[in-house]
């Protein structure tokens, strides 16, 4: 049994995308005990989200430049969505413990052993009162870590008492799995996953996505052009390794002479080919595959992973679990983790060189 204190925390991020900020409550020891509670999502004030858009596309200036205003805009609009959220969940200030604030990614490039978000983990701590753990990717980075994914220690708290061995998938732009058997904890990137097939339906038909895959299930697959694909070396690069959102679009470009279904069917069928090829790379099988991120949503995802994977695969919610808002929990997790001084980060799923702590605490008083 852990001897260690049940805390109860909220963790908060906004993504690359920069769609919303995501603020969830966990009780949690920063070991196995999880309790998961309510999450929300608020929205980035527009003309916010525009200003940080445009950081991102100079990436000079999101290295480099001092940026203090903005981020103190970053920290007071994460403030208040926390705010909204204990307002609409009818939780006190004073039921919270701790505070995991993540701060919005601006540049990350771990090759050079640099990332950046932004956030004042101090404001945070000082306005709300409440201790708060920031800088979580800082330190992993720092020793020569991916910086990411940061989630899987958090997955495999979730997944203790599932059998076991277990593949968490996320399919968001990217596709990533976390390995979960026992103690062994694996992961890494497994390849596009709906960018390459969303930034395709934008093109063609101005929708933002395939909704429920409806297009890509209507379609023929073009197999010559899947197996060209799959000839990137990156999937044979043994584990951990990491991608960008944009990473396979310029060889992807073959589908532009398909039709718009047969289009979307390719590139769907590259993605399920991708997620197969994540076996090469773990010690065995898993006998279960549990679903999160958008792409959990795309029934013709889902059906094909089945059909080619050959076991169970369910989106988390079939084990409870909710998959809007797991990162934000993670952060929350990850944040006791921190004030514990446990590792948040392990060889096998940053590439750090030994189980790494990290988070800087900012004290309410």
């Amino acid at each position: 049994m852990s001897q260690r204190p049940v805390v109860r925390a909220i963790g908060v991020i906004s993504g690359t995308s920069m769609d919303g900020i995501d603020v969830s409550i966990v009780e949690t020891d920063g070991d196995t005990i999880v309790r998961p509670g309510p999450g929300r999502t608020f929205p980035y004030p527009e003309d916010l989200r525009r200003v940080l858009q445009d950081l991102i596309a100079q990436p000079e200036r999101a290295q480099s430049e001092p940026l203090e205003a903005l981020e103190r805009d970053v920290t007071d609009a994460h403030i208040a969505a926390i705010r909204r959220f204990m307002e609409e969940a009818g939780t006190a200030l004073s039921d919270v413990q701790l505070i995991g604030f993540h701060g919005q990614t601006v540049y990350h490039r771990p090759e050079v052993r640099f990332t950046r978000q932004l956030g004042l983990g101090e404001r945070v701590a000082k306005t709300l009162g409440i201790d708060t753990v920031y800088r979580f990717r800082h330190a992993d980075v720092a020793s020569g870590g991916e910086g990411a994914p940061f989630v899987p220690l958090y997955h495999r708290a979730l997944a203790s008492k599932l059998p076991q061995p277990v593949m968490v998938l996320n399919l968001g732009g990217v596709g990533n799995v976390t390995y979960i058997d026992g103690d062994t904890v694996i992961a890494f990137d497994t390849g596009p996953a709906s960018a390459l097939l969303d930034d395709f339906v934008l093109r063609r038909r101005g929708l933002a996505f395939d909704e429920n895959g409806q297009l890509a299930a209507s379609g023929k697959v073009d197999q010559k052009l899947v197996d060209e694909f799959m000839t990137n070396p990156y999937f044979a690069r043994p584990a951990p390794k990491s991608l960008d959102r944009q990473d396979f679009h310029a060889r992807a470009k073959g589908v532009e002479v398909l039709s718009d279904a047969d289009g979307a069917a390719t590139l769907a069928a590259f993605t399920i080919e991708s997620v197969v090829a994540a076996l090469k790379h773990v010690p065995r099988a898993p006998q279960r595959w549990l679903v999160t991120g958008g792409g959990r949503n795309n029934a013709h995802f889902m059906k094909r992973l089945r059909e080619r994977l050959g076991v169970a695969v369910d989106p988390v919610e079939a084990v409870g679990w909710n998959g809007d808002f797991l990162e934000a929990q993670a952060f929350g997790y990850l944040a006791v983790r921190s004030t514990q001084g446990l590792p948040l980060s392990l060889p096998t799923t940053t590439g750090v060189p030994h189980p790494m702590p990290g988070g800087e605490l900012n004290r309410a008083a």
